[in-house]
């Protein structure tokens, strides 16, 4: 099974910004884009040619885009990665936040010690997920995420056993277990990171090409934040804790710009054929 999760691009990287693109806009145009498009497009928030073309070959060798000619040279979307794209929609344009009376699911599972690389790939894309560990083989993770923790068990032929429950009893108390269970400070810092290079932007004073450079950049920008962050429920956090500021933001700016961007895409793809 080829695993086509985004875990490894940096934010504002040539890749992650295509990953990005393709992830927005892609389903949007039909599932096809001239490598001339894209690469024209991508010019247009700083990205050379040179380095989108060999983006695009990233892509390509992960199998989320697939060549295609049509009456020009160029990709379409891998179907196997809408269910993957449709995912990352719910996760990175909603805030999900535990309730008081929502349930927690603890994951246990073992890998062999001749399986290291398997250990290692499961282990990066639970963290990826959000999940947090409490013990090494155990997991913990909101219920909401359940699903997506239970394709990824599966993608990597790994049985697990999983218990539901309410606030685990803990030495110490649970809240003080949840700084060691995942890495708030981390998540902190992306919220923080974000909040300090995001100024509030409204489209009606940009073109719409002006909006589809600012648009993605801020998507891509934002994209890794709600895999770190599991949604935990507000009790268990610092009052001070940036997430639902930042979220706020993001959904001004996506509000202000979202429209204007897709009109900038959809009438550059609009000039390829056959798409």
């Amino acid at each position: 099974m080829v695993i086509l999760d985004d875990i490894d691009s940096r934010s504002g990287s040539t890749v992650s910004l295509l990953r990005t693109f393709v992830g927005l806009y892609l389903r949007q145009i039909g599932g096809w884009i001239a490598v001339a498009d894209l690469v024209a497009l991508m010019q247009e928030i700083g990205v050379t040619s040179a380095a989108a073309r060999n983006g695009i070959a990233t892509l390509k060798q992960k199998k989320l885009l697939l060549p295609e000619r049509r009456e020009a040279i160029g990709y379409r979307l891998n179907p196997a990665a809408i269910p993957m794209l449709e995912r990352g929609d719910r996760r990175i344009f909603n805030l999900y936040q535990m309730g008081e009376d929502d349930k927690w699911a603890l994951i246990s599972f073992s890998v062999a010690e001749s399986e290291r690389a398997k250990r290692y790939q499961l282990r990066k894309r639970l963290q990826w997920l959000g999940c947090g560990t409490v013990a090494p083989g155990l997991w913990i993770t909101p219920e909401h995420l359940l699903e997506e923790v239970k394709l990824v068990l599966k993608q990597h032929d790994t049985e697990a056993v999983i218990f539901m429950t309410d606030d685990p009893e803990v030495p110490g108390g649970f809240a003080n277990s949840v700084e060691k269970w995942w890495d708030l400070q981390t998540i902190r810092d992306s919220y923080d990171n974000f909040l300090a290079h995001q100024n509030l932007v409204f489209g009606q004073y940009l073109s719409e090409a002006d909006s589809f450079g600012v648009y993605l950049q801020i998507v891509d920008r934002w994209r890794p934040i709600p895999y770190l962050d599991p949604g935990l429920p507000t009790r268990l956090l610092p009052e001070d804790w940036p997430g639902a500021t930042a979220f706020n933001i993001f959904t001004t700016c996506v509000d202000a710009l979202q429209k204007r961007a897709s009109l900038h895409v959809l009438s550059t793809a609009q000039r390829s054929p056959n798409c």
